[in-house]
């Protein structure tokens, strides 16, 4: 490598495709796997992000027999599902036109008539999403589109979700709405909040009990500096500043984007005022599972940008490749030390 680059964080490494394998000797960076861990398979196929810069999706919000057909595939990108939507009766997202026929489940409020000892709506819900292969629970709390869960109800989903290790995920569309996916212990909350500003003392709560944030700041304002877009980039900045786990996301199905990594998303969260290193974090956050994918790595070919500002055009450039085909190039000795060798690492 020559000249100044990016500080792209301790994980990225130079590396070569091995000398026995496709495009052989060609040098570049190595990465963690990418994933976007907001996407919609009902409306765009996960067959065409297989050659992308994507090793994981999460599916936040689809019919239960689409999602479960895919979870039986093998095949990249690995995939994690939230099923349906939960949500209050008559609430987000039904009726909207892009919602596909059972891809939201509507839940009546929890009983208050002294039957507590029966599994309510709440619980059978979450219940049935885990058995059926959901590694994420995701409630719908829009206040704009209509009726949004009662806190009872609320309660019972995310209690019965952490009992079966499963985090919550919310969307958040409204006054008020970031307030009560905190107060209802929500982890991770499925767009960074844009119809509100939310006040730093909500933040600091949020961060103190370890709630991430998926970014979706593109489809904000597609582009546009509308008031929804500058106030979540407001809300995610203030958000990381005060140690706020962010992870990218984009709502993959949500109006045109490309099929792979978003560099406008990418553009949008160094604007937010994370560094580069930020941004591969956000990418390479293995949630909601814990390890990332196994056996792939994200190379880039050629060296680094010098400047943020073609950072989002170079990472979209990656691909995923076979870990083994990557050799990395061993870090140089101290230029004094006689031993000196240029050597090699195969992963």
């Amino acid at each position: 490598m020559t000249g100044a680059t990016l500080d792209l964080g301790p994980s990225a490494r130079a590396a070569r495709r091995s000398l026995g394998g496709e495009h052989a000797g060609e040098t570049g960076i190595a990465l963690p796997p990418f994933i976007d861990h907001h996407v919609h398979l009902m409306l765009v196929p996960r067959s065409s992000l297989r050659d992308s810069a994507l090793a994981g999706v999460v599916d936040l919000g689809a019919p239960l027999p689409l999602v479960g057909a895919e979870l039986r595939r093998d095949g990249m990108p690995r995939l994690d599902v939230a099923g349906n939507f939960l949500t209050a009766r008559g609430g987000y997202p039904m009726g909207r036109a892009w919602a596909a026929p059972g891809c939201a489940r509507e839940l009546d409020p929890e009983p208050a008539d002294g039957r507590a000892w029966l599994p309510g709506a709440a619980e059978t819900a979450v219940r049935e999403q885990h058995s059926f292969g959901a590694s994420v629970i995701k409630v719908a709390l829009n206040r704009v589109a209509g009726p949004v869960l009662d806190r009872p109800t609320l309660d019972a989903v995310v209690g019965t979700a952490h009992d079966l290790g499963l985090p919550v995920v919310a969307h958040v569309e409204g006054d008020d709405m970031t307030r009560l996916a905190v107060d209802a212990g929500v982890d991770v909350l499925a767009h960074t909040p844009f119809t509100e500003i939310v006040d730093d003392g909500l933040i600091a709560r949020a961060v103190a009990a370890g709630q991430r944030w998926i970014s979706t700041l593109f489809v904000a304002g597609y582009g546009e500096a509308t008031p929804d877009a500058v106030r979540a980039a407001d809300n995610l900045g203030r958000f990381h500043r005060a140690g706020g786990r962010v992870l990218y996301g984009t709502d993959l199905g949500n109006g045109e984007q490309p099929a792979g990594l978003n560099p406008a998303e990418l553009a949008l969260l160094l604007g937010a005022g994370l560094a580069a290193s930020d941004v591969i974090d956000a990418l390479a956050d293995p949630w909601p599972r814990a390890e990332q994918p196994q056996g792939v790595a994200t190379f880039i070919a050629g060296e680094p940008p010098a400047d943020a500002d073609r950072l989002p055009d170079w990472l979209a450039s990656a691909r995923v490749v076979p870990a083994e085909d990557l050799e990395y190039l061993a870090a140089p000795p101290p230029l004094d030390d006689p031993s000196r060798t240029d050597r090699l690492e195969t992963l």
